[in-house]
């Protein structure tokens, strides 16, 4: 039996006991506020991503210099 798949996705019930861990843990009060944390870390991600994905373009577009050869 291959060990790779010996641990998956939780199923169903698996993620209701993780949802009750989550809830006892932080509180009804806190969850909000962590989604939009977390919420704001994804778009500050995707962010910084989108541009580094333009500056790599920029650069292919530009045209090469022509070098110096003596």
């Amino acid at each position: 039996m291959n060990s790779i798949f010996l641990f998956g996705m939780p199923g169903g019930s698996e993620w209701i006991l993780i949802f009750i861990v989550v809830l006892l843990l932080f509180g009804g009060k806190k969850i909000p506020e962590l989604m939009r944390g977390l919420g704001s870390g994804i778009r500050e991600f995707n962010n910084a991503k989108n541009d580094v994905k333009e500056k790599i373009r920029e650069g292919m577009d530009e045209p090469k210099k022509p070098t110096d050869e003596k």
